[in-house]
């Protein structure tokens, strides 16, 4: 007999799933682009919310309908492209990127402007930080108490205020959009999202999700589906209200940071000017509160899957994570986002394209011969469109820059939909003959 989930615990998954989601990036990147879109801001809203809220919903729905994580949903592409695919998502919302930004940017905003931006102070927060990190990632069978009951409602009470504070008290005036904005302002919001990395959070995040509902004796396939179905549904709601009140707040705090380096300057600039000394604490607090929830998913979720490929136990791994983690945290905010776009611009493409694609299964003979070449050519595009974002946008031939919708950043769009509709009127063509063969 099957348990089911009461309304209360699933509030609970839900507000669970919204706290992991909402980190570091989805508090920093919307400022950011309302400071540099001014007047265009919804245009770029628009572009924003379909990769950083629409994407995130429909990933957990795909991971819910296969009823498990990354590799089950990357099983088209065959076992070994697929497992590079879930262990390049898993490092980079993991160690490498996304972990680390939650502890720069709870360092940026609560304590730096206290201490100084110096590398002494980023590295003792970033210690204590990281020791609290992993105490409560060993425990990953307490997520749902921990961080569904107690942690979350804290973080969503804190984003209520600073939102509503945000639509009643502008603190300033819009600035002029930056050129980019105003020549394309629903596209560049469109690439921004990528760097909140909610969609590759969501393929990381799907098991995490599932698994706290088993942990409270749930074992139905069907309510499984649909209990992770509504999760996703809460926590896109709660992104798209949390994101709109932040791009007004960028919009209107304009003015009083117009060299803004990141969104957590921007924030801490509106809660000083709003709140005074108190507001202060109350962002840090905040901030704290909402990096280190996501910070503890990432942990708990990448150390579950590298135990199942490593000669590791899961809490020898949280531990290694953690510490790697806080190593890379110390190079600080501004360089951290650097790095990260060309890989993230580069890897978001082939994601896309498999989540896209995973709702079209049945339509197929082969599902292989459809995703795998539609995923290789959205991959190549989004590393042409990666180096464009480096330092090593010189070294690329002409043509690349006379691609369509190359000033854009979605280069890899149009030969993506290309190969797709190629690989489809193959597979329609060869029929069900050679469908036997392919299995």
């Amino acid at each position: 007999m099957s348990h089911r989930l009461t309304t209360k615990d699933i509030l609970a998954l839900g507000f669970m799933t919204f706290a992991l989601f909402v980190g570091a990036g989805n508090i920093i990147f919307p400022p950011m682009v309302g400071l540099q879109a001014g007047h265009h801001v919804w245009w770029a809203a628009a572009g924003f919310m379909i990769t950083a809220v629409g994407l995130p919903v429909i990933t957990v729905i795909a991971l819910a309908r296969v009823g498990g994580g990354i590799d089950a949903l990357s099983t088209p592409i065959g076992r070994k492209a697929g497992l590079l695919l879930a262990t390049v998502c898993y490092l980079a919302v993991g160690p490498l990127f996304a972990t680390p930004r939650t502890a720069t940017v709870s360092f940026e905003v609560g304590i730096a402007p206290l201490t100084g931006d110096g590398a002494l102070p980023l590295l003792v927060y970033s210690l204590i930080y990281f020791v609290l990190v992993i105490g409560v990632s060993l425990y990953p069978g307490r997520l749902l108490d921990t961080v569904g009951h107690i942690l979350a409602p804290l973080k969503i009470v804190a984003l209520g205020i600073l939102g509503i504070a945000a639509v009643l008290w502008p603190a300033g005036q819009p600035l002029t959009p930056t050129p980019a904005y105003e020549a394309v302002p629903f596209s560049n919001g469109f690439v921004n999202g990528y760097l909140t990395m909610d969609t590759l959070g969501a393929l990381v995040f799907g098991i995490v999700i599932v698994n706290a509902a088993r942990s409270r004796g749930v074992e139905d396939a069907k309510l499984l589906t649909r209990y992770t179905i509504y999760a996703g549904l809460i926590a896109g709601l709660g992104l798209l209200l949390v994101y709109l009140s932040l791009f007004k707040l960028g919009v209107n705090t304009a003015s009083l940071v117009p060299e803004a380096k990141n969104g957590a300057v921007i924030l801490h600039t509106y809660v000083q000017q709003t709140f005074g000394g108190v507001g202060s604490f109350f962002l840090a607090a905040l901030i704290f509160i909402a990096c280190m929830v996501t910070a503890v998913g990432l942990t708990c979720a990448c150390a579950e899957f590298f135990s199942q490929y490593l000669p590791l136990s899961y809490k020898t791994l949280v531990f290694i994570l953690g510490l790697f983690s806080m190593l890379v945290s110390n190079l600080g905010l501004s360089h951290l986002i650097q790095i990260s776009i060309p890989v993230l611009t580069a890897i978001y493409p082939p994601c896309i394209a498999l989540i896209v694609l995973s709702f079209t299964l049945r339509w197929w003979n082969s599902t292989s011969r459809i995703i795998a070449p539609v995923m290789l050519v959205s991959l190549i595009f989004g590393i042409i469109d990666g180096i464009k974002t480096s330092n090593f946008a010189t070294m690329l031939p002409v043509w690349t820059t006379h691609l369509p919708l190359a000033d854009q950043g979605l280069a890899w769009l149009p030969p993506s939909i290309l190969m797709l509709v190629l690989v489809g009127v193959y597979d329609k063509v060869s029929g069900a003959r050679s469908v036997t063969a392919h299995q």
